[in-house]
């Protein structure tokens, strides 16, 4: 179904506007107008995750080398699975778990769409209950930032899901990684910067470690904003990579995050 159609039945199913938007240079996003939306946090975690399995090796276009098979937890709109698969080239094919209805519907649009129907499996549960067969070499995941009570709750259900630990928290995202995970695989996963030793301790009880991370700062002169993470089952020292700078003092693109953008074929 072309995308104009897909959208035109988002919108009369869920009777809101649906914007559609460039994920990569090729692939769009279908998102809720005013809900929970595809962020640079996506981005980077799916960036994250191609460098951990040293698939960054053909600039601007898409990879042929890493995981031939990708696990993506608590998936939403499909944001850093998508990215990722499509970084990985067109053998690789994505596994996606989402427990929001409403998410999980746009992430099947999102596939369908970008008729991705034959290289990805999308599957409606809670990640806490996930129990596949199969072992990934990748497992990526972008948990909900903030326990209950650290905040004002969302009225939208979506971006309340998205933002708070309603359904789990990072230590369930690495539990559902570490049943999930290939021997000498690498689960990658963001998280407030803020919060960086409570993520490092959770990963560790799920029996995980840490292995390398790397903080992202918003714009040159700020504190990091969160942290994206590398993890696996061998323990190691735990490497810390320069922050990345997303914006100059001045405002504009880093030359490194124009890089990333280029890596999913931006210009």
């Amino acid at each position: 179904m072309p995308w104009n159609a897909l959208v035109s039945e988002l919108e009369a199913e869920l009777g809101e506007p649906i914007t559609l938007d460039a994920l990569t240079g090729t692939w769009r996003i279908a998102q809720r107008a005013a809900g929970h939306r595809h962020s640079v946090d996506d981005v980077l975690t799916a960036h994250h995750a191609l460098g951990a399995l040293g698939a960054l090796d053909t600039p601007g276009a898409p990879g042929t080398s890493g995981a031939a098979s990708v696990l993506d937890l608590g998936s939403g709109i499909g944001g850093v699975g998508l990215l990722v698969l499509w970084g990985l080239g067109a053998a690789a094919r994505l596994v996606c778990v989402e427990a929001q209805a409403i998410s999980h519907r746009l992430l099947v649009a999102n596939i369908a769409g970008n008729r991705l129907v034959d290289r990805v499996t999308p599957r409606l549960g809670d990640l806490r209950e996930l129990a596949l067969a199969e072992r990934f070499p990748l497992i990526t995941g972008s948990p909900p930032y903030f326990p209950l009570g650290t905040g004002v709750l969302p009225a939208d259900a979506q971006k309340a899901h998205a933002r708070f630990e309603l359904r789990g928290d990072i230590g369930d995202y690495a539990h559902a990684a570490a049943r999930h995970l290939a021997a000498d695989g690498v689960f990658v996963c963001c998280f407030p910067t803020p919060q960086r030793d409570r993520a490092i301790a959770r990963v560790g009880d799920a029996g995980l470690h840490v292995t390398s991370y790397r903080d992202v700062v918003p714009r040159v002169g700020l504190r990091p904003l969160f942290t994206l993470f590398a993890c696996r089952r061998a323990q190691a020292t735990c490497r810390v990579e320069p922050a990345l700078e997303v914006r100059t003092l001045d405002g504009a693109v880093t030359d490194e995050m124009r890089a990333v953008r280029r890596r999913f074929g931006f210009t």
